[in-house]
């Protein structure tokens, strides 16, 4: 399936070459270095010395070794100059992983809202040297940009609080963006806050008439968009490891001495998520090669429940391991939930596609 955009070349929703080998690298070192055991190991209290459950070891190696920090940076500021699709392909493998790295907050969120202003910090992200996170709620969207935020600029300094901000624990920089600019602060406070996603905490910001930077302009709601858009690709890998971990247990599990995935109840649910799963990876592949506001709603509007229904047949179909700490799936689930709620609800997305497309909606 492609479709041409003026002055662009074609576009699929089929994988290129160079996106496989991209691919192969990210899977390769989550299995090497953090599969889901290390993963769960990771959450448990205590574990890191620093009190965070972000692996920053692997983070580097992805970020220095195969370079994922940098693929939306132009190369002249020493990035890729890759586009939206290979980011996705990132996305779908560390979605697959659960990974605790910042990647998406990092470079994505924070380095789209950096791009237009041609800031020196792009360079910085794009080797992995630093890490920056958006100061915008996690909640937020591109119909509700501001929400969660309350902040004011006066005299070159910053002052008020942002609610539930992704990454903004291991953030070397934070862009905090106030009405239309933004601006580049090293010293507020950060407090972690209690997330239903174990592997990716959100925090409090409060800024108290902290010293400030002003990068440039920044159109927030339009940096969300492109971040539910992408967000949709990490939904997938989700759903994707929901998937084939559920399909190899039911053929391994005997019951009746027969695998419990011979039974016709079983493989119906399976192929309905196998379908589920399929046209997940089309709206998502379209969102990545086509981040218009159409585009980005059809994604999350679909993709959300998706990874969610995912985890939860994954979870019931796992019998009573699945239900145990032990067991990986609860860490898909909870990230299902917490990304179905981020950078809008599937009710928001689904609202905003009607009204786009002319779609009249109740009285």
């Amino acid at each position: 399936m492609s479709g041409t955009r003026s002055g662009e070349e074609p576009m699929t929703l089929l994988y290129s070459e160079i996106e496989e080998e991209l691919r192969s690298a990210v899977r390769g070192l989550l299995a090497d270095r953090c599969p889901p055991a290390a993963v769960l190991r990771r959450i448990e209290p205590g574990t890191d010395p620093a009190g965070s459950v972000y692996d920053l070891d692997l983070w580097k190696t992805l970020a220095g070794e195969i370079g994922v920090a940098g693929l939306l940076v132009p190369e002249e500021f020493g990035g890729a100059g890759a586009g939206a699709s290979e980011v996705a392909v990132v996305l779908e493998e560390l979605g697959r992983g659960v990974a605790p790295v910042p990647f998406f907050t990092s470079s994505v969120l924070a380095t789209r809202a950096l791009l237009p202003t041609g800031d020196s910090l792009l360079g910085e992200l794009a080797e992995g040297t630093e890490t920056a996170a958006l100061a915008v709620s996690f909640a937020a969207s591109p119909y509700a940009p501001s929400r969660g935020a309350s902040v004011t600029v006066a005299d070159g300094r910053l002052s008020g609080t942002v609610t539930g901000v992704a990454g903004a624990e291991v953030a070397d920089v934070l862009l905090v963006p106030v009405a239309g600019e933004l601006y580049a602060v090293e010293g507020a406070q950060v407090t972690v806050a209690p997330s239903l996603d174990l592997t990716r905490p959100v925090a409090t910001v409060t800024l108290d008439r902290a010293p400030a930077r002003l990068v440039g302009a920044c159109d927030v709601a339009e940096v969300l968009r492109f971040g539910a858009g992408l967000l949709a690709s990490e939904q997938l890998g989700v759903a994707e490891w929901c998937l084939d971990t559920t399909l190899a247990y039911v053929r391994e599990r005997h019951q009746f001495a027969r695998p419990i995935g011979s039974f016709q109840a079983i493989k119906h649910r399976l192929a309905d998520l196998w379908l589920d799963v399929v046209r997940a990876r089309a709206a998502a592949r379209n969102a990545a090669g086509d981040p218009s506001p159409i585009s980005v709603a059809v994604a999350q509007s679909w993709n959300a429940g998706v990874a969610l229904h995912a985890a939860e047949e994954a979870l019931q179909l796992h019998g009573g391991i699945g239900m145990t700490w032990e067991h990986p799936v609860h860490l898909y689930l909870k990230r299902a939930k917490a990304t179905e709620i981020a950078l809008g609800t599937p009710g928001d997305h689904r609202q905003a596609l009607a009204s786009l497309v002319g779609v009249p909606g109740p009285e």
